[in-house]
């Protein structure tokens, strides 16, 4: 009886692998990366608004800093998918997650853009200005390069979280690589084994971009050298 039910087990998992993978392939990945972007769009510009001496700015950035930090994403996810069609907009659910991801990666994102900004010293700006550089140009070709290099670790570290944090999409119906397994377990009735499979295909996608991020940081390091 063991055995069989090894061999059956084994044989579930065998199956579900390339299914498993190819929705984190086609979802959770695309997901992942279309957010992410979209998100340190969004942050760069927060974190510019924040910096900004105008209060009206400011503010709205401060607002919008306050509402999505404080708030949990499942919930943030939840209004926008089931919430909104009582206002009369409704959202497919992949844009609809896409939307959600963004906007919080975006309220993080932006404060580790921020302090980076803030973290060289003042007189980088001066010497910028004091060679004729107007103030974007030398945000441009002075303070962000080494800005990025600042945050760049936190900033991999916010992506590689995205990536786990793609798992709540499956609570709005997008068929990324968690709710895939679900679909599976229900049908097999082994969600122990399954979950543990979707788990370990994460923690591949993770430890390949752990990876890649420590070559980024060492590649820019060393750009940043000479």
């Amino acid at each position: 009886m063991a055995d069989d039910r090894l061999h059956r087990i084994m044989g579930i998992l065998s199956d579900s692998f390339f299914p498993l993978l190819k929705a984190g392939l086609y979802f959770t990945i695309p997901l992942t990366l279309i957010s992410f972007a979209l998100g340190i769009i969004l942050a760069f510009l927060t974190a510019l608004a924040r910096l900004s001496s105008i209060k009206q700015l400011n503010a709205i950035a401060r607002f919008y800093l306050w509402i999505f930090r404080g708030t949990p994403l499942l919930v943030q996810l939840f209004i926008l998918f089931y919430g909104f069609p009582s206002m009369g907009i409704t959202l497919n659910p992949f844009p609809a997650a896409v939307i959600g991801f963004t906007l919080n990666v975006g309220a993080y994102s932006s404060e580790i853009i921020r302090a980076a900004i803030q973290s060289i010293p003042k007189g980088q700006w001066e010497a910028a200005f004091s060679i004729g550089m107007t103030k974007s140009k030398a945000m441009r070709r002075i303070i962000l390069p080494q800005a990025i290099r600042v945050s760049l670790p936190p900033l991999g570290n916010s992506f590689i979280s995205l990536v786990k944090d793609t798992s709540l999409a499956a609570t709005i119906t997008v068929t990324e690589m968690f709710q895939k397994g679900q679909q599976i377990a229900s049908v097999t009735y082994e969600p122990l084994w399954l979950y543990i499979e979707v788990a370990f295909i994460y923690l591949i996608f993770c430890t390949f971009l752990s990876n890649l991020q420590s070559k980024l940081e060492r590649r820019y390091e060393k750009g940043v050298a000479r």
